[in-house]
């Protein structure tokens, strides 16, 4: 009853006047007296209605109509409605500029495609992936623009479970995982993500099994089989089962090495192994990694130790020991015998920097950044005549990264190398500064 009881009452009360003047002056006056009230009616209502087609044409600029009576509850409540509505488009456009901004971080190419397989929508990482662009791009057919084989046959069999692994059209040193994703009406979502880096990973660890594998299955073998003969043959010579003991110890001692290689790795590999933080006296460990190169070398080179700092090292020292001791066990492994080895000690531009420079046959270029991948050997016949396990440099980059140091590798074919720990100036203890060298020694006259 609230929407009639205002046109009811007016109705009533021109129909009572309307009564009156028809009994005080007759049908005549009242009928004119109810045709213009009529026209006025229609003429307000005409009035209401052009206000309310012009605000409905253009609601953000017109003011909302202001009436009486039952026109100004019309345009009340439609001018309420008008503000939901408002309120709700502006809640959905931010929705969507928050989606799209989302959509824009993301760091996988994302492209959406229609039921024709144009382009409808994509994000700026499907420029760095798939060379594609948003405005250029808008309408195009993907298959004009990726024109690779497997790339058109991965998109006409619409194969949601699967995943197209490809390089990059853009870059061919990234390797892409491609997935399509089915949504709205016939639409597709077509997402590209980086997998280079899981590749990498994925080559490393197959690398490793098989290069632990091989390192593993020759002292096998060798021992396997000295055993069968000593087995098959019990009354073999003293002098020739010597021989096969020691060649078994020998074989048994590198796998020994091995094992403990690849558990200093894991160790170090390792999230819970925290680092020791104590002081590690530098001066006083290069003098007996440069004892122990003598007693290695067995006189067969010339070691030089060169201490110009008395700064020590904040630091773990059994991992610093164990990376320099690497550098200088490798340095007597592969220079040849009569050549010189120096161990050094100094202070360089706030740095700490120990030295092992050889006078061994030197490094290609190319083969520098690969040294300290796992198992990585410029000549893997000669490491493994010198005993070498191939794990020395991945040690000594894991130890000198958990120091906040890192390597620095000089060498020139046929004239030697020089392998640097260079450790940062927080983790040097300076003291005042000396000076301690300590020239090659004549070959008899070596050190240890």
């Amino acid at each position: 009853m609230g929407f009639w009881w205002r046109p009811l009452s007016m109705l009533a009360s021109v129909l009572l006047v309307a009564l009156i003047l028809w009994l005080a002056s007759g049908a005549v006056t009242a009928l004119v007296f109810l045709t213009g009230i009529q026209a006025l009616v229609m003429l307000r209502r005409l009035w209401q209605e052009y206000r309310l087609s012009r605000w409905l044409e253009n609601p953000d600029e017109v003011t909302p109509p202001d009436a009486m009576g039952t026109w100004g509850d019309i345009f009340y409540r439609l001018e309420k409605l008008q503000r939901r509505q408002r309120d709700s488009r502006s809640e959905l456009t931010n929705a969507l500029e928050q989606f799209e901004h989302a959509a824009q971080a993301v760091p996988d190419g994302m492209v959406i495609l229609n039921g024709s397989d144009q382009i409808d929508w994509c994000n700026p990482a499907s420029r760095k992936y798939m060379g594609l662009d948003c405005e250029r791009d808008r309408g195009q057919f993907i298959r004009y623009l990726l024109r690779q084989a497997h790339f058109i046959e991965f998109l006409d069999a619409a194969d949601y479970s699967r995943r197209l692994v490809c390089k990059s059209p853009v870059n061919r040193e990234i390797t892409l995982s491609l997935q399509l994703v089915p949504f709205g009406e016939a639409k597709k979502l077509l997402v590209a993500r980086d997998i280079t880096e899981l590749e990498r990973v994925d080559a490393i660890r197959r690398d490793f099994i098989a290069n632990v594998s091989h390192e593993l299955r020759t002292p096998l073998t060798v021992v396997g089989g000295f055993v069968e003969t000593l087995a098959d043959a019990p009354m073999l010579p003293a002098s020739e089962t010597r021989r096969y003991f020691d060649l078994m110890l020998d074989n048994t001692r590198r796998m020994q090495h091995l094992l403990d290689d690849l558990l200093t790795l894991s160790r170090l590999e390792s999230d819970d192994h925290s680092l020791k933080d104590e002081e590690v006296n530098v001066p006083e460990l290069a003098r007996a990694l440069a004892a122990e190169a003598g007693s290695l070398s067995g006189g067969r080179h010339r070691i030089g130790l060169d201490i110009a700092s008395d700064a020590n090292l904040r630091g773990s020292l059994q991992e610093i020991r164990s990376a320099l001791g690497n550098l200088v066990s490798n340095a007597v492994r592969y220079t040849p015998d009569g050549g010189g080895i120096t161990l050094s000690w100094r202070q360089q531009n706030d740095e700490g920097v120990f030295a092992v420079t050889d006078t061994g046959e030197g490094i290609a270029a190319e083969h520098i950044p690969r040294l300290t991948e796992r198992f990585y050997r410029v000549d893997r016949s000669r490491s493994r005549e010198t005993g070498g396990t191939g794990l020395g440099l991945a040690i000594v980059k894991h130890v000198l990264t958990r120091h906040g140091a890192h390597l620095n590798i000089q060498s020139t074919p046929g004239k030697g190398s020089t392998f640097s720990a260079v450790f940062p100036a927080s983790r040097l203890v300076v003291s005042q500064p000396s000076a301690t060298v300590i020239p090659f020694p004549a070959q008899e006259q070596a050190v240890g």
